[in-house]
């Protein structure tokens, strides 16, 4: 039996401290009953002796101080989860929204989980592919990794996710694969494409959707990306599935920790973000990965959209230190038309040689990708020359290059948010556009490559 207590003392914003209040817990989950018996959620954020501070989840809106009543619940927030999770959509607090039956669940997780053990750790090392050229073949995915997408305001950074949550499959296998995507405080507008996009594909069939509003508290924020990852680590190391997070947008839970922050009077760090905004990260972040005795693994994209596109802003520049790379958006591919709009060059995936060559990809992949970023690299130096000092003070083979840069950028990264591409498909047009240089060029490519691929795509 709960105990209840009256004993409010004030609220301020989104907080309420609580007197006169035994064996309470941090973090534990508490209701408070209005006069009128509606029910409001809040969570203890601090303990001190026999004063408690909760937030609530809800708005403090016609909260009556002598006439409350404040439950808990001997718990912190809880997930229930079961594989009957797949196709379904929730709010922020792991409730249907999809207007479908009630979850029965098999059990209830804690939702803030544990970061993988390091000495438990399998190193990733199984190809992944998305259908996106500019992921598979130059900075590829591989299973267990931590990949962030770091985008800007107005980038389509939530088509990107859609489609790679729509097209990521792992090759070769039959092997159970699902997606948990964890939207974070986006409009009605997006949240709408989400949902639609994964109905009308078939892809919600594979996926389970946590969907929390811009419109929601900023306490469930935080409790969202940690909603999906309990319902991932339960489909992947107790179901024996491949699961891949995507989250969307790690800026809005950002902020909305700092939100709570502010109103709990700490400290403020770097941009008045909290202290622990690092370490924060770090336990949404460490519960991706492979697990020695569990056939499962956890991928994870978490996107984040960089404040006035500033990659050194403490969300991408932490987020960078505890992932293994990022992709980065280009505004100036976007406004050529060029979708998705990855650029290349400054982006990485420090995992891709794990999860490439003969078994995986193919045997010409790691020799391919050096070559055609080397020739990109070039390509761009050669046509911003040509910009200052006109294309006939450009060598003949410099012209070549940046004929390679403009193909490069109109073929191989534009391929627009439905279009399916195989690795094989990838890997050829890779071949192709090398073509456009001469065979002398192709100074990272082993001559048994050039031997046997070389000709078949000159040819075409």
């Amino acid at each position: 039996m709960m105990r209840e207590y009256r004993t409010i003392e004030e609220v301020a914003g989104p907080l309420m401290l609580v007197r006169q209040v035994e064996g309470v817990k941090y973090d534990e989950l508490g209701e408070i009953e209005l006069p009128n018996g509606e029910v409001r959620r809040c969570r203890v954020l601090e303990v001190n002796g026999k004063n408690v501070l909760v937030q609530l989840f809800e708005s403090a809106a016609g909260l009556n101080l002598s006439s409350s009543k404040v439950r808990f619940s001997g718990h912190g927030v809880e997930l229930p989860v079961s594989a009957n999770m797949l196709g379904r959509v929730f709010n922020g607090m792991g409730e249907p929204i999809d207007g479908g039956a009630k979850l029965i669940p098999d059990k209830s997780l804690d939702i803030n989980g544990t970061p993988i053990n390091p000495a438990a750790r399998y190193y990733p090392s199984e190809f992944i592919q998305t259908g996106v050229s500019s992921i598979d073949g130059l900075n590829t995915l591989v299973r267990g990794q931590k990949l962030p997408i770091f985008s800007g305001s107005g980038l389509p950074h939530a088509n990107l996710a859609a489609q790679i949550a729509r097209q990521a499959k792992v090759l070769g296998s039959n092997e159970k694969f699902a997606v948990v995507f964890a939207a974070i405080g986006i409009t009605f507008e997006e949240a709408d494409f989400f949902i639609s996009d994964f109905r009308k594909t078939g892809a919600l069939d594979r996926t389970v959707l946590f969907i929390n509003l811009a419109s929601d508290a900023a306490i469930e924020r935080i409790s969202t990306p940690r909603m999906a990852l309990t319902a991932a680590e339960y489909l992947a190391f107790e179901c024996n599935m491949h699961v891949l997070v995507i989250m969307t947008d790690i800026t809005n839970y950002a902020e909305a920790l700092r939100e709570v922050s502010a109103a709990r009077k700490e400290v403020p760090g770097r941009r008045g973000y909290p202290g622990y905004l690092y370490t924060d990260l770090a336990t949404l972040y460490e519960r991706a990965g492979r697990k020695m005795g569990s056939d499962g693994s956890i991928t994870m994209i978490p996107i984040l959209t960089m404040p006035e596109d500033d990659k050194t802003h403490p969300i991408p520049d932490l987020t960078g230190y505890i992932t293994e790379g990022q992709i980065i958006l280009s505004r100036e591919l976007y406004r050529k038309g060029y979708l998705p709009p990855v650029d290349v060059l400054p982006s990485l995936s420090r995992l891709k040689d794990k999860g490439i060559g003969a078994g995986k990809t193919r045997e010409d992949h790691a020799n391919t990708m050096n070559q055609l970023f080397s020739a990109y690299a070039r390509g761009k130096e050669a046509r911003e020359l040509m910009v200052v000092l006109g294309e006939a003070a450009l060598s003949p083979v410099d012209r070549l290059y940046a004929k390679f840069a403009d193909a490069f950028e109109a073929e191989y990264i534009n391929q627009g948010f439905y279009e399916n591409r195989s690795i094989e498909e990838t890997l050829n047009l890779g071949w192709k556009l090398l073509t456009i240089l001469p065979r002398s060029e192709m100074k990272r490519i082993k001559p048994e490559f050039l031997d046997k691929y070389w000709k078949q795509n000159a040819e075409q």
